[in-house]
């Protein structure tokens, strides 16, 4: 359903939310070792949430990744799916046709808008905050 870089986007997000809600910052090779994603492949995406101050990037040697505490509470998993996957998930065709529409439905078209509607109602109501909290009660892995 997602892209690879947006499945990786994802972990990171949650990895590094971990970590900073222990006051650690962490680097891009233990991020990439713990998300089990490429070094280069993470860095590229990592670049791009930090464009888009999703994550903070400290340099230096005490450094790394972080984010805010505070933006926990606001970032939305639907924010990290639109910055690294665009809306195409909200408005493509569930079997990736281009001329699916009202007019000429695929065989999915008409199923897949409830699963698209409780798939945005999940990724807009989710925060990070709330993952974070909630991987405080359970055993979560981030590796496949």
């Amino acid at each position: 359903m997602f892209s690879k870089s947006c499945e990786y986007g994802l972990r990171a997000i949650i990895y590094i939310a971990q970590q900073t809600k222990q006051d650690v910052k962490v680097s891009l090779t233990t991020i990439s070792e713990a998300i089990d994603s490429p070094q280069a492949f993470t860095a590229k995406i990592l670049q791009q949430l930090t464009r888009n101050n999703i994550v903070t990037s400290i340099k230096g040697p005490y450094g790394g990744f972080v984010i805010e505490i505070d933006k926990m509470k606001t970032i939305t998993l639907s924010h990290v799916v639109k910055i690294l996957d665009g809306d195409n998930i909200y408005t493509g065709c569930g079997l990736g046709l281009a001329q699916c529409n009202e007019n000429s439905p695929c065989p999915l078209h008409f199923k897949f808008i409830t699963i698209r509607e409780q798939l945005r109602n999940m990724l807009e109501n989710t925060s990070l905050e709330m993952l974070v909290n909630d991987m405080d009660t359970q055993h979560f892995c981030l590796k496949r």
